[in-house]
């Protein structure tokens, strides 16, 4: 090895600070995604088989992430594995409210396999219940996944009540404080998001809450812990909302569109 590899080698390993940061964390944590949405939905998956499977990956992964002393990491599988069937009931319920939404979809079938906004929705339910009984790190890296799979990024510290759909699901962003009620639809490139970013702000709502039955158009962006969107309204396409808007509201966002004919 010449002086000048060592040099470089010896550069980058100065420059490696964090020993925490183990991209294995990463990986692991993806496999252990797909064998939890296998297990709940594949019919050829030995749900018994892969639950094994499953808790020993959830151990590795475990081992990986806790590495602060101060807040020892506890066996948790047993908590989460016992929320199991109850998010698979509501993600049961939100494959409902896409086959009743979408008329481009043809079965049921459709809706689990091929609907990016439903496996969004399907990670961070699963991902959401990790972060609920105190697992660090592991929540994100899902949701992260299915951000990059999907286009939807969704943090799994929202709260995301039942019947939830999502259609197209590219552009779509959900901040971490958001509160979505039951039965609500949003559509693609939808933000709702803080109004401006700060670390102050860490542990405050800063995101909106949208109340049950509300339908949000493409585009719209909807900013701040205070805006509530009332129950059993519509937001138009585009709209630009800092504010709440009372219950049973149409929102539109209109522009004047010229048409010229060229002769």
């Amino acid at each position: 090895m010449t002086k000048e590899r060592e040099q470089i080698i010896a550069q980058i390993e100065e420059q490696k600070k964090n020993p925490n940061l183990k991209l294995k964390l990463k990986e692991r944590t993806e496999y252990f995604t797909n064998l939890l949405f296998y297990t709940l939905f594949d019919t050829d998956t030995e749900v018994a088989k892969n639950i094994d499977i499953l808790e020993k990956t959830f151990e590795e992964l475990i081992d990986l992430a806790c590495w602060e002393t101060d807040k020892p990491c506890h066996k948790l599988w047993q908590s989460y594995l016992e929320k199991l069937p109850e998010i698979l009931e509501k993600l049961n319920l939100d494959a409902q409210a896409f086959i009743k939404s979408d008329p481009a979809a043809n079965s049921i079938e459709e809706i689990y396999m091929a609907y990016p906004g439903f496996y969004a929705i399907a990670i961070y339910r699963l991902s959401h219940e990790l972060l609920k009984i105190g697992v660090p790190l592991i929540p994100r890296l899902m949701t992260e996944y299915s951000h990059r799979l999907t286009g939807t990024d969704i943090n799994p510290g929202a709260d995301i009540g039942k019947s939830f759909f999502i259609d197209h699901a590219t552009g779509i962003v959900i901040g971490e404080t958001v509160i979505i009620k039951d039965n609500v639809k949003i559509y693609q490139g939808v933000t709702l998001g803080g109004l401006y970013v700060d670390r102050k702000l860490r542990n405050v709502k800063r995101h909106p809450t949208v109340e049950n039955n509300v339908t949000i158009y493409a585009n719209a962006t909807i900013l701040g812990g205070n805006t509530v969107i009332g129950a059993n309204s519509t937001i138009g396409g585009n709209a630009w909302i800092t504010k709440s808007v009372p219950e049973n509201s149409i929102i539109s966002n209109t522009s004047e569109i010229k048409i010229k004919k060229v002769v």
